[in-house]
């Protein structure tokens, strides 16, 4: 019984937690008005016949608030991590010196603003659909090993209300990530 518990607990923490990462990347791909290395994350790049991701060819770093210093650690690099960027149609300006790439963000409209807000409540929603199916998941786990007696009712209703503890704490971390990034897109 106790190793029932333990193994309810671990893989719902587990699940919300993959939960959690889940619309943190997301939140990190969404752009407001402020440079970020993470915005460049999924960008991949052509490096020697394999395509890589931009942070394992080159370093990038914050040059000031609206603008991105890619450096490639082999300089014949620059022209491909120009064009992976360019091809990544994230809508920014692009300058190329002599050591590696500026990634200029413009300044976001309010119009713009909404839409990324749209965006991200879109995606706080779609995280918190996952969470209920990890707690209907669990939930008929639950059942199904109350009928074949491997716990008791009453512990079925203590592993419930434990569940239904973790499940809130994860909705209320999952508005804290909204609520920050709205503040984010706000400015």
């Amino acid at each position: 019984m106790i190793g029932f518990v333990l193994i309810m607990t671990e893989r719902i923490d587990a699940a919300l937690q993959e939960v959690l990462d889940w619309l943190g990347r997301e939140f990190s791909g969404i752009r407001t008005g402020q440079a970020s290395p993470a915005l460049l994350d999924s960008i991949k790049v052509e490096s020697y016949g394999s395509f890589m991701p931009v942070n394992q060819t080159a370093s990038i770093s914050i040059e000031d608030v609206r603008t991105l210093r890619v450096s490639p650690w082999d300089a014949s690099q620059v022209p491909a991590i120009e064009r992976a960027i360019r091809d990544a149609d994230l809508g920014v300006a692009l300058a190329t010196d002599s050591s590696g790439v500026r990634v200029i963000f413009p300044e976001l409209s309010s119009e713009r603003r909404q839409q990324l807000t749209k965006l991200a409540k879109s995606k706080l929603e779609e995280a918190k659909i996952r969470v209920r199916g990890v707690r209907d998941d669990v939930m008929k786990d639950i059942e199904r090993a109350l009928k074949a007696g491997d716990i008791s009712e009453d512990e079925k209703y203590a592993q419930k209300d434990s569940i239904q503890k973790s499940v809130e704490a994860t909705n209320h971390a999952l508005d804290s990530l909204y609520t920050k990034k709205e503040v984010e897109l706000a400015k």
